[in-house]
C-alpha cells in the first residue's frame, strides 16, 4: 500500500512455500489477495515476491508466465515494486544454516540470478516504481578469507552495476540492487558497510573500471553506482548488534548509501540471561536457520553463530550480568514474548520515528519469514490474521499523529 511520502508498504512473501514457480504461484494466488482485501480493499496494494534462481529462470525463459503473472496483479489491483532474491535455493521447511547465502557475490551464479530478475522486475513492475533486489551481504564472514575474495565481490558487483545501468538505457526502467547486511556476514555492521560503500566499491580504482566498461566518465561511473547499488537496512540485524538505530540510519545518509528498502522485523531479546531464562530459550534453538546470538558483557560484544554456541559459553562460565539478542524474527508488534524474553520491538519504534521525520526509503517492507518455526504461542490465528496485525502496527506507527514542540509548549501556557 502506498503511505504517501512515508513511501510503499508490504509484507515479504518469504514467509509463505515458495522454492520453486509453482509453489510461489500457488502462495501468491492464495494467501496475497486475502491480505489486500482486508489491509487495502479500496486501493491498490504492493507485493513483495520472493523468487529463487529456479522461479527467475522460469520466468526469465517463459513469456507466458511472465503474462500470466502481470495479468493476475492486475486484475487483483496489485504492484510489484521489489523482489526476495537472498536465498538462491530451498529456504522452507529445510536446514539452511550458513547455506543460505552460497552461491555468495563471488559467483558467476549469483550475478546471474540476479540479472534474471532485474529483467524480469523490468518488465513486471509499474512505472511509478523503481524496483528493488533483496540480496545476500555479500558472503559468510568466515568465508571472507583475504582481500581477493573482497574485490571478487566487489567486481561482480560493478558487473551487475553495468548490467543495471544499460536495462534502464534499453527499457527505462531502474531497478536496484540492495545488499542486506546481517550478524556473522561480510557487510556486518553499519560501519562495515559504510566501508564498502566508500573504500572498496567507490574507490579511484573501482570507479574507473566501471567507467572503463561502460564507456562513461568517472562522475558518470560514480552516479551509476549511487544510483544503482545501495542496501536493505533489516531494522532487526542492526538492533541485533547493538547499534544506535538513528546514527546507523544517519550514517547510511550521511554517506549517500541509499536505503532502497527499510525492513520491519524484530528479534528475541534476552535483557539478563540467567539458567532459567536459557532453559526457556531453548525452545527458539531447534531451528532450520541460524540464529545468530550477540552477547554484551562488561561492556564488550560477544558474537556466537548459533543459540547452542550461547548456551555453551554460558555453561562454562554464568557468572556475572548480560544480555542476549537473537536473531530469530518474531512478530513486529510484540514486545515481550513472556514471562522471560522480550523482543527489539523498540528498534522498529525508533527507525521509523527517524524515517517519519527523514524519509529514508520508498520502499518499506514487514520480514517475519519464521512463522512456521515459531512456537505455538505465538502465532495469531491463521498466516492471514498474522500477517495484517503486522501491517496494520506499522502503518499505525507511520500514521500516528506527532504533536510539534511548538504545539505542546502553547498546550502548557
Amino acid at each position: 500500500m502506498d503511505l504517501g511520502k512515508y513511501g510503499h508498504l508490504t509484507y515479504s512473501t518469504l514467509v509463505h512455500p515458495g522454492d520453486t514457480w509453482p509453489q510461489m504461484w500457488e502462495s501468491l494466488t492464495t494467501f496475497v489477495p486475502r491480505v489486500k482485501r482486508r489491509i487495502s480493499p479500496n486501493a491498490p496494494f504492493g507485493v513483495s515476491l520472493r523468487l529463487s534462481a529456479s522461479s527467475a529462470e522460469t520466468l526469465i525463459n517463459s513469456a507466458a508466465e511472465r503474462n500470466k503473472l502481470k495479468d493476475f496483479l492486475a486484475s487483483n489491483d496489485l504492484y510489484l515494486y521489489t523482489v526476495n532474491a537472498f536465498p538462491y535455493g530451498p529456504f522452507k521447511n529445510t536446514i539452511v544454516k550458513e547455506q543460505v547465502y552460497e552461491p555468495d557475490w563471488r559467483s558467476q551464479q549469483r550475478a546471474k540470478y540476479t540479472e534474471n530478475v532485474a529483467e524480469i522486475l523490468a518488465e513486471v513492475a509499474p512505472s511509478f516504481v523503481n524496483p528493488s533486489i533483496q540480496s545476500p551481504p555479500l558472503g559468510f564472514k568466515p568465508r571472507v578469507t583475504g582481500n581477493d575474495v573482497v574485490q571478487a565481490y566487489a567486481a561482480n558487483i560493478r558487473q551487475l552495476a553495468a548490467f543495471l545501468h544499460r536495462l534502464r538505457e534499453r527499457t527505462g526502467r531502474t531497478v536496484t540492487l540492495a545488499v542486506e547486511p546481517e550478524p556473522y556476514c561480510y557487510l556486518e555492521t553499519t560501519a562495515e558497510t559504510v566501508q564498502f560503500f566508500t573504500k572498496v566499491l567507490r574507490a579511484e580504482f573501482s570507479i574507473q573500471a566501471l567507467a572503463s566498461t561502460l564507456g562513461v566518465g568517472t562522475d558518470q561511473a560514480d552516479a551509476i553506482l549511487k544510483r544503482h547499488i545501495g542496501t536493505v537496512y533489516d531494522i532487526c540485524h542492526q538492533a541485533v548488534e547493538f547499534e544506535d538505530i538513528s546514527a546507523s540510519l544517519q550514517s547510511l545518509v550521511d554517506n549517500d548509501i541509499a536505503v532502497f528498502k527499510l525492513q520491519e522485523a524484530a528479534a528475541v531479546r534476552v535483557p539478563a540471561v540467567t539458567a532459567e531464562t536459557v532453559q526457556a530459550l531453548r525452545q527458539y534453538a531447534d531451528s532450520v536457520y541460524l540464529t545468530q546470538t550477540i552477547e554484551l558483557r562488561d561492556g564488550k560484544l560477544n558474537r556466537f553463530l548459533n543459540l547452542e554456541d550461547a548456551f555453551r559459553a554460558y555453561e562454562k562460565n554464568p557468572g556475572g550480568p548480560r544480555e542476549w539478542r537473537t536473531h530469530f524474527h518474531v512478530p513486529v508488534f510484540l514486545e515481550e514474548l513472556g514471562p522471560h524474553f522480550k523482543t527489539t520491538r523498540f528498534a522498529i519504534e525508533e527507525a521509523l520515528a527517524f524515517h517519519r521525520r527523514t524519509p529514508v526509503s520508498a520502499q518499506l517492507e514487514i520480514e517475519t519469514y519464521t512463522w512456521d518455526v515459531l512456537p505455538n504461542e505465538l502465532k495469531t490465528g491463521d498466516i492471514v490474521d498474522y500477517v495484517i496485525r503486522e501491517l496494520e502496527w506499522v502503518r499505525g506507527q507511520l500514521e500516528e499523529s506527532v504533536i510539534p514542540e511548538a504545539a505542546t509548549q502553547r498546550r502548557a501556557i
